[in-house]
């Protein structure tokens, strides 16, 4: 395989982690909480499409609408019921909620469903590629993910500034006690903004568990990680940056494992660490969601 052929399949994979770190970066950025439970809820996604196809015959591409209005609607509960309450409490309550959140999951899962793996197959899709020449070949299914990342982010990005909810909920990020002197009840805002991150996580979750073949219940503890790397390495607040974090994280990867089966995870672990002494900002960071 050549450096070229490499650093295209790191870039594809960085469509994944970019796709999973969009409802992190989002919810940090107007909430100030980090979700310990958001790798999870990305495994629980998967599941919800993987039942929903296998045992009542759903059509595996509308599982992804199922699996994201499921866990969306999770996320209104989830908000509404113990976040609210929480982010009342402290900086550190909200936190400790997610932990719970991310403890819960995956042993319900196993009781449920054992430790066998879920099957959610997308056929012939997830072999065919796109041979561009020499030994460069592109994987359909993978830059269908890239494609779905970045459409997403863009919908994200428009939202957010095109539109009047999407203002409010930057209002919110920037300073939640002008918001509700204008009215604006904060909490309804970050409902909404937990509805779209949680749904954001769920179409991830769908679209790693097709690129697998399959989903465990504790997968969610690696996801957890290139999630919070990702959005770290492109900048807390920036949802292009967490574009461009998922792209250097999968490229580290994708040298690391043309070097070495061994090294995939540390190499993009010492690219994290890399940028938290030399940039701890991250590559686009800001104070506020942009």
């Amino acid at each position: 395989m050549t450096w070229l052929s490499v650093v295209v399949q790191g870039m594809l994979l960085g469509g994944i982690f970019a796709m999973a770190a969009a409802g992190l970066s989002l919810v940090f950025g107007v909430m100030r909480i980090a979700n310990l439970a958001h790798g999870d809820l990305m495994i629980l996604g998967g599941y919800v499409a993987s039942v929903t196809a296998a045992h009542y015959g759903v059509p595996v591409p509308l599982t992804i609408v199922v699996s994201m209005v499921a866990v969306g609607a999770l996320g209104y509960l989830v908000q509404r019921s113990m976040l609210d309450r929480a982010m009342g409490l402290g900086e550190l309550a909200p936190m400790l909620v997610t932990f719970g959140i991310s403890v819960v999951i995956p042993n319900v899962l196993v009781q449920v469903f054992s430790n066998d793996a879920q099957p959610l197959s997308v056929g012939s899709l997830g072999t065919a590629s796109i041979h561009v020449g020499g030994d460069l070949s592109i994987g359909w299914f993978p830059l269908i993910t890239l494609l779905a990342a970045v459409a997403v982010l863009t919908v994200l990005q428009l939202f957010l500034h095109r539109t009047q909810p999407g203002r409010i909920v930057r209002a919110t990020a920037d300073d939640r006690a002008v918001v509700r002197l204008m009215g604006v009840d904060n909490r309804r805002v970050y409902a909404l903004t937990t509805v779209i991150a949680f749904g954001t996580v769920a179409l991830a979750g769908v679209l790693y568990t097709m690129r697998q073949g399959g989903v465990t219940p504790y997968e969610g503890q690696l996801t957890v990680l290139f999630a919070f790397e990702t959005v770290i390495i492109g900048g807390l607040g920036s949802l292009w940056g967490t574009l461009a974090g998922g792209m250097v994280l999968g490229v580290a990867q994708s040298v690391g494992a043309q070097i070495s089966p061994d090294l995939p995870l540390l190499a993009g672990h010492v690219v994290f660490l890399l940028v938290l002494v030399f940039r701890p900002q991250g590559m686009f960071g800001r104070s506020v969601l942009a």
